[in-house]
């Protein structure tokens, strides 16, 4: 792929005012799919969760998910969305390789809920009220695995294998109006705007919200206009394009500031912006052309026959109101303050999807820093290896374990990270680790001062230096002791036995 020629970020922000729409798909973790009793699974062999539904055979009716409905419902409030008396199902035609009946069932004029507005606050601070069009109901499309070629992408690839599992599976489709006066902040926006979404989803217990399983996906719509029509509205908006399922925060936001950059630079050459789908390569950072971009008309949607319009009561409505939690903006306030982060360390957090998971590890007794410390940085680090979510290696109760045992003393950062190593694979408690491996850090004084005596053997001078001031002459025995005690030593202690031996 040839190397695409980007504007600086800042001289394209001179030239243009950007101007971006996201269009949020989240997969709802009902037990069933969205019109089918077929199982609502992940990881399950290809092609095993499926009803003649599913298939689009001949005489199988859909049937709609009562659950999916309410949860919808959840998802609208928590938007600020009105939640429409009367809505209905529509299909959306073109071709699917993915979907079987070579259709999606949908929403189109008449949407669960519509007109809401969304709070995100950015890490300076700053608080962008992100307007929301609408939030629909409809299913999710299978997945092709392309096979062969290096990249696991259709381009290269020998041939396809459809994995009907994913078909039917109930997703809400939330979709913004565009968001104006983002200006250099407008790549952050996009990125905490989908964590906001993800925190909310999570809150309301309706979706696992896993970017890396698809769980929670984004298209970012972006376009840029020339200077001097900020105050024009919708009236002037630039050609926009739509990268198509970016699958995580850091992804959306380098997505946008991409596309920001190349379109700046082909405007200012000249050039037009083709209307179109884009794929986002997370290996080289850029965007590249998919398809043209298809208006609605193109969809030929029509009402579909086989589904009645839904009419949730008011009281429904009200009732699911009141159970709704609280919004997520607010409890990143309350939390940021009650735990003493700082901006940039609750960012961290946020960013890597473990409010909750600290929130359940600080309520289990463990103080809010050392909760982060371990999430954000081995167990993390561990994550990312894998290609998983680090809530999946380890639980806040593990955790909670493994931590008083640093804090008595029976470990020190070193081994901990030896026995997370050990929880992850199965090995057993912190406890049960500990004691397998022979962990436990030596307090005794015995083993210590023989390991002290060996060192002080290989560096005699040590001691003199010690005498004559240099109390940091000590660091090259202690390093030895640990060293020669595979990291087991009580540093502390060591570091007092030795300027004891000094003082003699």
């Amino acid at each position: 792929m040839a190397k695409v020629k980007l504007m600086d970020f800042e001289r394209a922000l001179e030239l243009f005012e950007p101007v971006i729409g996201l269009e949020v798909h989240v997969e709802l973790n009902t037990k069933t799919k969205m019109f089918s009793s077929a199982p609502n699974l992940f990881g399950s062999e290809p092609n095993t969760n499926l009803t003649p539904v599913c298939l689009g055979l001949p005489g199988a009716l859909p049937v709609v998910n009562d659950q999916a409905v309410r949860c919808s419902i959840r998802l609208g409030l928590a938007l600020g969305c009105e939640i429409a008396e009367v809505s209905g199902f529509a299909r959306k035609n073109y071709f699917y390789p993915d979907m079987a009946k070579n259709y999606q069932i949908s929403q189109f004029d008449d949407p669960i809920a519509h007109d809401g507005s969304v709070e995100v606050e950015l890490a300076s601070g700053r608080v962008v009220h992100v307007p929301i069009e609408r939030a629909h109901m409809e299913e999710d499309a299978g997945k092709l695995n392309h096979v062969g070629g290096s990249t696991g992408r259709i381009q290269g690839a020998e041939y396809s294998l459809v994995d009907y599992n994913r078909a039917g599976v109930p997703l809400v489709e939330i979709v913004t109006r565009p968001v104006f006066g983002g200006e250099a902040d407008t790549p952050e926006i996009a990125a905490a705007y989908v964590a906001t979404i993800r925190e909310m989803v999570i809150a309301l217990g309706i979706s696992d919200a896993r970017m890396e399983r698809g769980n929670l996906r984004c298209d970012a719509n972006v376009s840029l206009r020339p200077r001097g029509n900020e105050d024009a509205g919708m009236s002037v908006l630039g050609t926009r394009t739509e990268t198509k399922n970016v699958n995580s925060l850091r992804s959306i936001e380098r997505a946008v500031r991409f596309e920001i950059q190349r379109q700046a630079q082909i405007l200012a050459d000249g050039g037009s912006i083709t209307q179109e789908t884009r794929h986002w390569h997370e290996d080289t950072g850029e965007t590249s052309p998919g398809r043209p971009k298809s208006d609605a008309d193109d969809y030929r949607y029509f009402p579909e026959p086989d589904l009645a319009p839904l009419t949730p009561s008011r009281e429904l409505v009200e009732e699911l109101r009141a159970g709704l939690p609280e919004h997520p903006t607010l409890r990143r306030r309350r939390l940021r303050d009650e735990w003493a982060f700082s901006a940039l360390e609750f960012q961290d957090v946020v960013n890597a999807g473990l409010v909750g998971t600290i929130e359940a590890t600080v309520a289990a007794g463990v103080p809010p820093q050392t909760a982060r410390k371990w999430w954000t940085g081995e167990i993390a680090r561990i994550a990312n290896e894998r290609s998983v979510a680090a809530a999946d290696l380890i639980t806040p109760e593990q955790l909670v374990e493994l931590v008083a045992l640093v804090d008595a003393g029976t470990l020190n950062d070193k081994l901990a990270r030896q026995v997370i190593q050990g929880i992850i694979d199965g090995e057993g408690t912190a406890e049960q680790i500990v004691a397998a491996r022979g962990l436990a850090i030596v307090s005794d004084d015995g083993p210590l001062i023989e390991a002290i005596d060996a060192a002080l053997a290989q560096q005699p001078d040590v001691l003199e230096k010690i005498r004559d001031g240099k109390v940091q002459a000590a660091g090259a025995v202690i390093g030895a002791v640990m060293k020669a005690m595979r990291g087991q030593a009580d540093a502390a202690r060591v570091r007092e036995l030795v300027l004891e031996r000094a003082a003699q």
